[in-house]
């Protein structure tokens, strides 16, 4: 048969008169593990090692350190602040009461002590001290819980939103890489924009989350463009080329689908349905699909138009051959106030290397 066996209880007693460490020792040792300190000195240099009491009994009137001090900085050190601590004292004032209350203390007992007094109020606060660690320790691993669970489910959406995108760029004879590429680089950009004035107000590290989230759906429409169109490795027609810009409105509907099916919003797919919608609006107004002007662009939009243009250009597509790093810089240089965000572009130009960075990690093929 196998017994259970619990470990005792520790207490640690601090006082300076050896006659109360002698009376308090013998009054609890019949149920705890006692340990003595005989000044506040002692005391915080025991509390210092890697095994700590389950209570203190803490007198204030000490020579060294007195105990209202012990307590304070007890009550300021992260893994010595749940300790419960008991005030034993001469001092039979309100107001010394009240001020160890204030300071942390669980209890106050004045002196002389009555032995059943102390041994009640100590299994009292070692009862609630168990009570509340078992409570500490049961949030902890259901927190715990939830992180993993939260882990698997972002991991799982995430895979999911990548071969959606992934069938999208397939069917455009571009690679998933365009995808990594395209969230890094709209990254790095909303990294270095943080600061600035005009975007600090919604660029934080939680919609620089988002976007990179969102960003493989930005062409999500073009799952719906015929293959005729997507494929062809010459100019389109006018008619073709309205077609084709319907993607955005694709994208952006099939993004609202999903999210009505869902029944609530969801933070990231707000920016997926912009940046699917209007990361082909131009600064000037001749974009598409809506001809939205300057700061009318959602700014999540404007920050994909310079990472997927600079992507499709040093890039081969169907209907182009790839051309150099320096001259896509020279070309987006060109697009300043006419096609992009004047502010995002002069950002970008501070950046270029580590957007070339990005296009050699991720280079199609590997």
């Amino acid at each position: 048969m196998n017994i259970e066996v619990f470990e005792r209880p520790t207490v640690l007693v601090v006082d300076d008169s050896v006659d109360s460490l002698s009376l308090l020792s013998t009054i609890l040792k019949e149920f705890y593990r006692v340990k003595i300190a005989n000044g506040g000195v002692k005391a915080l240099d025991i509390l210092s090692g890697a095994e700590l009491p389950d209570l203190i009994l803490l007198d204030i009137m000490m020579p060294d350190v007195d105990g209202y001090e012990v307590c304070n900085r007890l009550k300021n050190e992260p893994r010595l602040k749940d300790i419960p601590i008991i005030f034993l004292t001469a001092k039979t004032d309100i107001e010394d009461e009240e001020k160890g209350l204030e300071l942390g203390a669980v209890d106050y007992i004045t002196k002389p002590i009555s032995p059943p007094i102390v041994r009640a109020r100590v299994k009292a606060q070692l009862q609630l001290k168990a009570a509340a660690d078992f409570l500490r320790d049961k949030n902890a691993y259901l927190e715990d819980i939830v992180d993993k669970r939260t882990l698997e489910v972002r991991a799982i959406q995430e895979v999911m939103l990548f071969g959606l995108a992934s069938l999208a760029e397939t069917r455009d004879n571009e690679t998933g890489n365009h995808i990594r590429r395209t969230q890094h680089y709209i990254k790095a950009l909303a990294e270095r924009l943080r600061d600035h004035p005009r975007f600090r107000s919604f660029i934080s590290d939680h919609t620089i989350a988002m976007m990179f989230r969102s960003a493989p759906l930005h062409d999500i429409g073009k799952v719906g463009i015929p293959d005729g169109i997507l494929l062809k490795p010459g100019r389109f027609s006018p008619t073709e080329y309205e077609i084709m810009k319907a993607h955005t409105t694709l994208g952006k509907e099939a993004i609202e689908k999903a999210e009505s099916k869902l029944g609530f919003k969801v933070d990231f797919l707000k920016i997926a349905k912009e940046i699917a919608y209007s990361h082909h609006e131009k600064w000037d107004g001749t974009g598409y699909p809506q001809q939205l002007v300057g700061d009318e662009i959602p700014i999540a939009a404007r920050l994909m138009s310079i990472a997927d243009v600079y992507d499709a250009l040093i890039n081969r597509r169907v209907y182009k051959s790839p051309i150099a790093h320096e001259r896509a810089v020279e070309i987006i240089a060109s697009g300043k106030g006419t096609f992009f965000d004047p502010d995002i572009t002069d950002t970008f130009l501070a950046m270029t290397e580590e957007f070339k960075a990005i296009a050699d990690k991720f280079t199609d093929g590997t």
